[in-house]
């Protein structure tokens, strides 16, 4: 009986549980809504298990189709990945490489794997965006970018297959002059909260009304981490940097680090992210390909940098 089904019936399936509703999934893979109804009927039949219960006004997984979804969405997955991979190979070079960077990726190392990029692929243009959170993989979702390198955000959209590049320390810093540079060992959270908290944000919808590593009721939000970095050499607040980028601050006093009471914010772990229909094709590969080597050749001169 399990060999009637289809990669259709599981995309469906998939679907109808990401978007909540059987209408909103037929939008998503372009069928009418009594489409999805009996493909989701004829899966049930072939499966000998309910997956949905229409006892509330949106269907709800049952235990079994939650069981069953993880692979579902795999199988998905890498059939997706194989129709991509065929098509990458077909393709050849990209006419333009649209590539989104997150705003907390170690400048220097992105300037030099761009400068190698253009040596390598000097006909094909590069167009380079810099944003933060969740903008990162808005961009690579509505098709914008077909490759982003996201950090800030942890939460992949299911659209979106991931690959790790690197991690980046992020430290906690202070003007010298800041009353938290006072403090001689850990800074209870308790004072760090009295403190104003200078805090990176941005407009994605995937990141409205989630906090990331706020620690104080006291903050002040700012979209641009240029922005954010000139306050605190002003000693308008405390925050969390990435370590490559107030290295310099540090080593000449215009910035100290301070540790808070509690897990500090530790590494940051960026990820090459696409559509998984969608591989990078041979330039994006190449980029990404050179970064990640780069950072891993890169590694002891961060290490060095760590207070």
């Amino acid at each position: 009986m399990l060999d009637g089904v289809s990669l259709d019936h599981l995309r469906t399936f998939v679907a109808a549980a990401d978007e909540g509703s059987f209408s909103a999934a037929g939008r998503k893979v372009g069928r009418a809504q009594s489409v999805v109804s009996q493909t989701i009927a004829n899966l049930e039949a072939q499966l000998g298990l309910t997956l949905f219960e229409q006892t509330a006004r949106f269907p709800q997984l049952t235990a079994g189709a939650k069981s069953l979804l993880p692979s579902a969405r795999q199988i998905v997955r890498d059939a997706d990945r194989l129709k991509a991979q065929a098509r990458s190979l077909s393709a050849g070079l990209e006419a333009v490489l649209s590539i989104m960077v997150d705003v907390m990726f170690p400048q220097r190392l992105l300037t030099e794997a761009v400068s190698a990029f253009a040596s390598v692929y000097p006909s094909t243009p590069l167009r380079l965006h810099i944003e933060a959170l969740g903008a990162v993989a808005e961009l690579v979702v509505d098709g914008r970018c077909s490759v982003g390198i996201m950090g800030t955000y942890p939460m992949i959209p299911p659209s979106l297959s991931s690959e790790r590049l690197l991690s980046v320390e992020m430290v906690t810093v202070v003007a010298p002059n800041h009353a938290l540079a006072r403090w001689r060992g850990p800074v209870p959270l308790d004072q760090a909260e009295t403190e104003t908290q200078l805090v990176l944000t941005d407009r994605s919808a995937l990141t409205k009304g989630v906090d990331l590593g706020v620690q104080s009721s006291n903050t002040w939000r700012l979209s641009d981490l240029g922005a954010k970095h000139a306050f605190l050499v002003a000693g308008l607040g405390w925050g969390h940097m990435p370590l490559p980028m107030v290295a310099d601050d540090l080593t000449a006093g215009q910035l100290v680090q301070i540790m808070l009471e509690g897990p500090g914010p530790g590494l940051l772990p960026m990820q090459a992210i696409y559509k998984a229909d969608s591989l990078p094709g041979p330039a994006a590969r190449w980029l990404l390909d050179r970064i990640r080597s780069a950072a891993n050749m890169r590694l002891r001169e961060w290490d060095g940098l760590r207070a």
